[in-house]
Formats: C-alpha cells, sequence, structure tokens
C-alpha cells in the first residue's frame, strides 16, 4: 500500500506544529523523515496514525482517505520511542496483542509471533514479561508488535535509538528488508542523518513543520536546495578563496583533499590524530586557511610542511550564510 500526505497540518489549539505537508510515500518504499528535535516529526506521525485531530489536509494509504477514520481501524502500525508493552503481557503475548484469535497463554506457538521474534533477535525470550527486559530488547518487542497484523504503513519514531551500537545497524536492516518485502509504506522518524540516509529510499529534511525537501540521500547531500538543508543533512565548510571560494560559497568536508600534483600550495598550521582520520590545519599565502581530513591510512604530512590543496568536485549548488 501507498500512503499521501495531502497538505497536511496539525497542532494544538491555534499553533499549528505541521503545516501543509504533502508527501508521497510509495509501497514497499522507506522514507526518512530528517529533523531536528521540537520540529514536528512525532507530531506528524500522530496525525497520521490518528492520535491526534488533523487540522486541514487528508491522509490517504492506497486510495482510501483515512483522515477520519479512528485510529483503530486505519492499519497504521506506530513504533514509539519509548516502545510502550502492556506490563502484565509476555514478550510473545505483546507481539500477538493485535492478532485475531490468538489466546496469550499459546501466542509463543504462532508462526508470526516466532518469525518476528526471531527477526529482532528475541526468539528465546517469548515468555519473559516486560519487566525483565533491557531498554533495547523492550523497544525490539514494540517494533515487532507493530510488524504483526500486518499493518498497510508502517510508522517508526527513532525505534532503535535504545539499541546497542553492534546491534542496531542489523535490527534495523532486518526491520525495513521486512516492511519492503511486504510492500508496506515506512515512514521513519529520526534526527541522526547517518541513519536517515543509511534507512530511506528516500529523505524528507523536516524543519519548522514543514517539508523543506525530498530526495535520494545522494541527491540530498549534493544538492540541498537551501542552506538550511545543507546544514541539516551534512557538515559544510567555506571553499578557501585560494581556491577559488567566493563570499558565501561552501562545500561538505571530504571535498577538500590534500593533493601533492595541487597547484595551489599550503604550509600545515596543527595536526590532530584522531586514529581513523587526522584533521590537518593549513594556511595559504592570501592569509585563508582550511581544514582537511586525512584517513588513517594515508601518510600525515608535519606541522610546517608545505602542501597541496585542491577540491574535489562541485561547491553545493546553495551557499551557506
Amino acid at each position: 500500500m501507498t500512503l499521501d500526505l495531502q497538505s497536511v497540518s496539525g497542532g494544538y489549539g491555534s499553533d499549528l506544529v505541521v503545516r501543509g505537508v504533502d508527501l508521497h510515500v510509495g509501497q514497499g518504499e522507506i522514507v526518512s523523515v530528517l529533523g531536528p528535535s521540537g520540529s514536528g516529526k512525532t507530531t506528524l506521525l500522530r496525525l497520521i496514525a490518528g492520535l491526534h485531530p488533523i487540522a486541514s489536509g487528508r491522509v490517504v494509504s492506497g486510495g482510501r482517505d483515512l483522515t477520519d477514520v479512528p485510529a483503530h481501524r486505519r492499519r497504521v502500525g506506530l513504533v514509539a520511542q519509548e516502545g510502550a508493552l502492556f506490563p502484565g503481557l509476555s514478550v510473545a503475548a505483546n507481539v500477538a496483542y493485535g492478532l485475531r484469535g490468538v489466546r496469550s497463554r499459546r501466542a509463543a506457538d504462532h508462526p508470526v509471533v516466532r518469525r518476528l521474534l526471531e527477526l529482532v533477535h528475541l526468539g528465546d525470550l517469548a515468555h519473559r514479561m516486560p519487566y525483565e527486559l533491557s531498554g533495547g530488547q523492550r523497544q525490539r518487542v514494540a517494533v515487532a508488535r507493530a510488524l504483526a497484523p500486518q499493518p498497510t504503513v508502517v510508522l517508526l519514531d527513532e525505534p532503535f535509538n535504545a539499541l546497542d551500537a553492534g546491534l542496531r545497524a542489523g535490527v534495523r536492516k532486518g526491520v525495513l528488508a521486512l516492511l519492503r518485502d511486504a510492500g508496506v509504506a515506512g515512514l521513519l522518524i529520526t534526527h541522526d542523518r547517518a541513519e536517515a540516509f543509511a534507512s530511506g529510499d528516500r529523505v524528507a529534511v523536516f524543519d519548522d513543520g514543514r517539508v523543506a525537501q525530498v530526495d535520494t540521500p545522494s541527491g540530498l547531500y549534493r544538492a540541498p536546495f537551501t542552506s538550511r538543508v545543507a546544514a541539516l543533512t551534512g557538515d559544510v565548510v567555506a571553499v578557501p578563496s585560494a581556491l577559488g571560494g567566493r563570499t558565501g560559497e561552501r562545500a561538505r568536508p571530504e571535498q577538500l583533499i590534500l593533493d601533492p600534483a595541487a597547484g595551489v600550495r599550503a604550509r600545515v598550521t596543527a595536526v590532530r590524530d584522531e586514529g581513523a582520520r587526522a584533521v590537518i590545519s593549513v594556511a595559504f599565502a592570501d592569509g585563508g586557511s582550511a581544514v582537511v581530513d586525512v584517513p588513517g591510512h594515508a601518510p600525515v604530512p608535519d606541522v610546517g610542511m608545505e602542501v597541496g590543496v585542491a577540491l574535489r568536485g562541485s561547491t553545493l549548488r546553495t551557499p551557506v550564510g
């Protein structure tokens, strides 16, 4: 199923938190919604799920208008940041809660429950109670519970934050693959741009209640429409005038490189060794300066050495002031 938001607005009283959002999520597509805290991302999910009234606009899934449909009839799965499990039900019973005709005592034997628990690496904890789980384990149960009723849309509100770094990528990959295979439209809320880019087929940059730009991860990174989008989707640095930079012109940090063959010479003024990389500060003859990242496996120049500096690729289309 698909998800279409058509000029959706909503908020609290006269204060609109979400303003005129238009967004399409295709069948089996994952769209990451990237934005800072307080930008309205969670409110947007609540409007889609039917947990908060829409002030204007429409929410449509697979051609079906959900705008006035009660939350429990929308077939929209929601995984909140805290998980919000039922404390009196076992892990298996929590996952089976949305499945019809499954008794709590037999939930662990249900094939859907077993498959989902294996997906989130909790197959051996089916009979445990929520209070016996870690925070990360509880969140994984919440993900499995949202997927159990086979929803047409799944909304994920930063559901992987509580997971250990070593487990996060694997669980995220498995969950998103399942959504894609099932043809479910998925919307992943995050303030982590690395997660947004790694998860989404497309990324919607959300700022101040509005979608500022929607594109593929590479499209957003290389060609942000505005200075704000540029800052939200990656670090930016000024292009030194010695490299042809004009006032306000910016590039991504990795575009500045040390190149022995480069005609623009600079002198190393400082070196900071960070293990996986070295951060090299250089000064140009015209008085300008720059910071260049060098991969940890590459030769690192000493302070005082002369080096060549080059700009790789095009500068950002939108200057950042």
